[in-house]
């Protein structure tokens, strides 16, 4: 409970290090060794942590490679994946969510603010994006929340300029989001994710590089058409090309206008 209750202190808060660091690391440590807490109370420590780092930058290096957070939410997601029915509907309650599913949530969320903040990469980047296809993948014909979740935390490792599109590709985020353009079912909250998705990652495949990385980024580039043409996914490119001038013009201006042309002649 003392857990939980420092987990719903904003990020805006500033606390002296002082007052927490020592204790905060230690309770997380010593879950790593002996699975003393509930999933509830670890997620908690950690999102308590993790509101720390928005205001806190120095804490960067513990959170990534001195406590493994990567490693620590994949094995929590993988945990969640077996316990949570997230292919079967819900019963009669009314749409309301387990305790699962909602520690699941904040799981969630707690991934996204590390993605939104982290700048370290780190080589178990590529598992933790793996479990969040895996649960995308898992949820999407029936419980929307945590699709819906999953599909906008792949778009914000897709922004976070340390997550590698080589990741995008071995995680299966790029597969995943392309078949799920192309069906009728999507709604327009996937639609938009996944258009922002591939918008940044053709920011990111024009960025330039030496002479090694430009050999191997047109690889990715050749790897990335393959695999869009094979999904069809010029043609859906084409349906939404009203949507994709809109978008670049109107919320982003550092997205390229010329998006479609891009993808489709590589």
């Amino acid at each position: 409970m003392a857990l939980m209750a420092l987990s719903n202190i904003g990020v805006y808060t500033e606390i002296e290090k002082e007052a927490y660091l020592k204790e905060m690391t230690e309770i997380i440590e010593y879950h790593q060794k002996h699975h003393n807490l509930t999933q509830l109370a670890y997620q908690s420590a950690w999102q308590f942590l993790v509101n720390r780092f928005y205001k806190d930058k120095s804490l960067e290096n513990l959170i990534a490679n001195g406590l493994h957070f990567v490693r620590e939410a994949s094995r929590e997601l993988k945990e969640f994946s077996k316990r949570v029915n997230l292919k079967g509907k819900r019963g009669e309650e009314g749409g309301k969510m387990t305790l699962e599913e909602l520690t699941l949530m904040r799981w969630l969320n707690v991934i996204d603010s590390f993605f939104f903040n982290c700048r370290l990469w780190n080589e178990e980047l590529v598992e933790l994006i793996s479990s969040i296809v895996q649960m995308f993948r898992a949820s999407r014909d029936s419980n929307r929340t945590i699709c819906n979740r999953s599909i906008s935390l792949l778009r914000v490792a897709a922004y976070n300029r340390n997550v590698k599109i080589d990741d995008l590709l071995k995680s299966g985020a790029i597969d995943a989001i392309l078949e799920e353009m192309k069906q009728s079912t999507s709604d327009d909250f996937i639609l938009c994710n996944g258009l922002y998705f591939f918008l940044i990652i053709s920011e990111s495949l024009k960025e330039e590089d030496d002479e090694d990385e430009k050999v191997k980024r047109k690889a990715t580039k050749r790897k990335i058409f393959e695999m869009m043409e094979e999904e069809g996914y010029e043609d859906a490119l084409t349906s939404f090309y009203e949507t994709l001038q809109f978008f670049g013009r109107k919320y982003s201006e550092k997205l390229p206008l010329n998006i479609f042309d891009y993808f489709v002649n590589v």
